[in-house]
């Protein structure tokens, strides 16, 4: 199976986003701004027609739930994720 050929723009903020995670799991607001961007890549990474990397974001975005004053309960399972990609 040939690999997708991700736009370097989308790689670039792949990138981003995988170092914010790694600060985002007791901050609120870095953890919203994660969020954000994986969202913002689903689109993109959709638009340039790579299905496989947008399911695995899509992934992601199900167990990235975001919620004030709160720890993230799922922080490690999604590093774990963002790291694959």
């Amino acid at each position: 199976m040939m690999a997708e050929s991700i736009p370097d723009d989308i790689r670039k903020d792949l990138e981003r986003a995988k170092q914010l995670h790694e600060r985002a799991a007791s901050d609120y607001v870095k953890c919203q701004e994660f969020n954000k961007i994986m969202s913002d890549l689903l689109g993109r990474l959709e638009d340039a027609g790579c299905s496989r990397m947008a399911d695995k974001v899509m992934g992601i975005l199900l167990d990235c739930n975001p919620r004030e004053g709160a720890h993230c309960e799922k922080a490690t399972m999604v590093g774990s994720k963002v790291k694959k990609l």
